[in-house]
């Protein structure tokens, strides 16, 4: 099993700064700090992943395998376009993707039981098709599989001081307000799980890339707004939002509760398990300007979009080149790509175009950048829809599609995946896989891979026994 290498910070200087903000960083603090954090240690060469999830599930026939021949009540509105690469077509609302197909590829023929959402996000966040024993799809259970952003930042070493794996721009929470299983640690414990830069709260009734693409899907009146992207200030815990860091009560509840778990260390090893991300916060500029995109030069956010999926890639990209080797980044919450209806209108004016235009400036910032050779992207939701169009009138004025587990297309690129490919088909309808099935195991096993952990790596649980990270091989057809 890998083992974590940590820059050695003496206790004593540790229980000093419990009484300052941020584990009592005064500037007196910062500079054995950043001696620690500069102690060499041999270093592999960087590797990162970023997982783009769209919560709710994307119509792989509206979008990356369209069926233009099936008949009307299958096939959609939508018309298929040529890319760059010869005989390759996808939407007609996806037009910037499709001029970089060379810097992409795509696996249409991901497979996997469950069209129920909880047990979806559970199979997908976690890359085990195999639900638990006493799974709950109504809330998160500490017998849960560790998602793989837990695995990737148990196993992952730390680089320049920061935590491997991050989730953002918020954890995926229910219409019912209970968070959604599988993206946290589960068995592996509390303590593993990833660090969650919560930068845009939760709203229930708004879905989309706020404010320029908010929306709701039944179209109500006057339905709630949700809460601004707010990147977090830097001289506090990352758990606490610019907003939330204005109650000096829990400021005051923040730093007490620093000491106390300072005190309760066993070792620096405990400290660097809780604490280590946050002394990076303070210590490494490119983090602070990874987490303050709203800052960005005009440009840049022209480019990535004046929204909540620019700058959620945005801050990927910063992250991953600042040394975080896993970001997980939720193109919408609240199952936003759930299109049981209005699934047409909402999708061509909605949902495309700030995923086309903010996936395709991640592509191309970290392709110029030199990043995407070492960088894997995957961006998938927790199952694809159905082949048939259906309409709930009760619910919705015009139609869309249902869940469908059976299969959805994946899409990668950078991390060495081949520009152009396609990996396995879908049936004439996009029910069913074709030809070349890949399973969730499959991608988990792909982006192990694609992080440089070994075959033979094993995860512990709370109880100390190992289990196999890969329960599936890579997706070898990407290379």
């Amino acid at each position: 099993m890998l083992a974590h290498h940590h820059p050695r910070i003496d206790r004593r200087t540790l229980l000093e700064a419990g009484s300052l903000s941020l584990l009592g960083l005064g500037m007196n603090h910062l500079a054995p700090l950043r001696q620690a954090a500069a102690s060499p240690t041999a270093a592999p060469k960087a590797r990162g992943v970023i997982y783009i999830f769209l919560s709710g599930g994307l119509s792989q026939i509206d979008s990356f395998d369209m069926k233009p021949l099936a008949p009307a009540n299958i096939r959609g509105e939508f018309r298929p376009i040529d890319t760059s690469t010869p005989g390759l077509s996808i939407c007609e609302h996806l037009p910037r993707l499709a001029e970089r197909s060379h810097l992409w590829a795509l696996c249409r023929s991901l497979t996997h039981p469950s069209n129920d959402h909880s047990a979806g996000h559970h199979i997908m966040l976690t890359g085990r098709s195999d639900l638990p024993r006493g799974f709950n799809p109504l809330s998160p259970e500490p017998t849960d599989w560790p998602s793989i952003a837990s695995i990737a930042g148990d196993l992952m070493k730390h680089r320049n001081n920061l935590p491997p794996a991050a989730v953002l721009p918020d954890r995926l929470i229910h219409a019912t307000r209970r968070s959604i299983a599988g993206q946290f640690a589960g068995v592996m414990g509390a303590r593993h799980d990833p660090w969650f830069i919560e930068v845009a709260p939760y709203s229930h009734a708004s879905y989309g890339a706020f404010p320029t693409y908010e929306f709701d899907h039944q179209d109500r009146p006057n339905a709630p707004q949700r809460a601004k992207f707010d990147a977090p200030s830097l001289s506090l815990p990352q758990s606490l939002s610019r907003s939330r860091m204005l109650r000096r009560a829990d400021l005051l509840r923040v730093v007490d509760q620093q000491r106390a778990d300072l005190e309760r260390c066993a070792d620096v090893e405990e400290f660097d398990r809780f604490r280590q991300g946050a002394i990076g916060l303070l210590t490494d500029r490119r983090v602070r300007d990874a987490l303050d995109v709203e800052r960005a030069p005009a440009t840049v956010l022209d480019r990535y979009g004046r929204h909540s999926f620019g700058w959620s890639l945005l801050m990927a990209a910063r992250l991953i080149e600042a040394g975080v080797s896993l970001v997980q980044v939720h193109l919408g919450n609240n199952e936003t790509w759930d299109t049981h209806g209005e699934a047409f209108p909402h999708l061509r004016d909605k949902l495309f175009p700030p995923t086309d235009q903010a996936v395709s400036a991640l592509l191309d910032d970290l392709h110029e950048r030199g990043l995407l050779d070492s960088t894997l992207i995957v961006m998938a939701g927790e199952f694809g829809r159905t082949p048939r169009i259906s309409h709930l009138p009760q619910f919705y004025k015009l139609p869309g599609r249902d869940h469908w587990g059976a299969v959805q297309t994946v899409f990668f690129a950078g991390g060495g995946v081949r520009g152009g490919a396609v990996v396995g088909s879908s049936d004439k309808i996009g029910g069913f896989p074709a030809s070349s099935p890949k399973t969730p195991e499959n991608l988990a096993a792909t982006i192990y891979q694609s992080l440089g952990l070994p075959e033979t790596v094993a995860w512990r649980d709370e109880a100390d026994r190992p289990h196999q990270v890969y329960q599936g091989s890579p997706i070898s057809e990407l290379t």
